[in-house]
């Protein structure tokens, strides 16, 4: 325990004192850099410990006892740590990044502010197919010959719209007004701060291969460039056990005994009762559960036993 005529000094990280306000480049004319800090992998096990008073005496027992409460869904020494960013987003992608609903935000305000000039832009090879199983995903590339042209009247849209926003402020109409018709691909900016419990939360879902790919770059910026060296052993830990670890309900775990003791007959008669081989005129209808634990088995070198 700690008496009044104790001193207390506030804990740091050098690595992530290095890059406090530098710009790191997402998109074409996007950024995140580091605004201030509270924390550390230090800070997490000085909150985890604190209800018995234990101190900590190595490095090894700091990684251990995270990766233990980070294993088993402790969540409350991680929102010891905070972190502010500034980020130059472009308002389609800070659409999805705002519904993250954990985090204080304050974005730049076109109502006060003339808009940002500038706009993120599609390259000729970068325009992507609305995936076939995937209703808000996409999958493969559009030719690039195709995709020229989009570009070209990507840049002419973009252009204009600027054109007629400028003009409306000119003829002096009211910012709030004059940007409707701005497109989504405008930046916007934001400060944005967040304990580590939700970020986590939110990079698990936006670093997934399944996110879009413009909110996918920022947030694996925000991972590897930040997180990374603001708490390594938690980044470590989150990589190991949520980022590339696997879980399984009670009926995948049921399965994998059954295949895993040979057992095929039995692997098949409980994914038929859990209603994963249901048929149409085409063989097996689609069945997304089922899918997901057929990629779980090809990870673990498993075979699938109605295949």
């Amino acid at each position: 325990m700690t008496n009044d005529n104790d001193m207390m000094t506030r804990p740091n990280v050098p690595a992530i004192d290095a890059i406090l306000g530098k710009t790191f480049k997402v998109l074409d004319d996007g950024f995140v850099r580091v605004v201030d800090y509270m924390g550390s992998d230090g800070a997490i096990v000085q909150a985890a410990r604190v209800s018995y008073g234990a101190g900590t005496k190595k490095v090894s027992e700091d990684r251990g006892l995270i990766r233990y409460l980070l294993r088993n869904r402790h969540t409350t020494p991680f929102e010891m740590c905070e972190i502010k960013l500034h980020v130059r987003v472009p308002m389609d992608c800070w659409r999805q990044w705002i519904r993250h609903r954990t985090a204080n935000v304050n974005e730049y305000s076109t109502r006060y502010s003339i808009a940002i000039d500038a706009t993120q832009q599609t390259a000729a090879g970068e325009w992507r197919k609305q995936a076939l199983g995937n209703k808000q995903g996409s999958e493969g590339f559009i030719d690039e010959g195709a995709g020229e042209a989009l570009s070209k009247k990507e840049i002419e849209i973009q252009d204009a719209s600027r054109a007629v926003y400028q003009a409306r402020l000119d003829a002096g109409v009211s910012r709030e007004q004059a940007r409707k018709d701005l497109p989504l691909s405008t930046y916007t900016e934001a400060y944005w701060k967040i304990d580590l419990h939700n970020l986590l939360r939110f990079l698990s879902l936006r670093m997934d291969e399944h996110a879009q790919i413009e909110i996918r770059e920022y947030a694996t910026v925000i991972g590897e460039k930040i997180v990374a060296e603001w708490c390594p052993i938690v980044w470590d830990a989150f990589l190991e056990y949520q980022m590339t670890g696997m879980t399984l309900s009670r009926i995948e775990i049921e399965l994998v005994g059954a295949i895993g003791r040979g057992d095929t007959d039995a692997a098949v008669d409980l994914a038929k009762k859990s209603g994963w081989l249901e048929t149409g005129k085409k063989g097996l209808k689609r069945n997304r559960e089922r899918t997901e634990f057929e990629e779980k088995l090809a990870r673990l070198n498993l075979t699938i036993p109605w295949k």
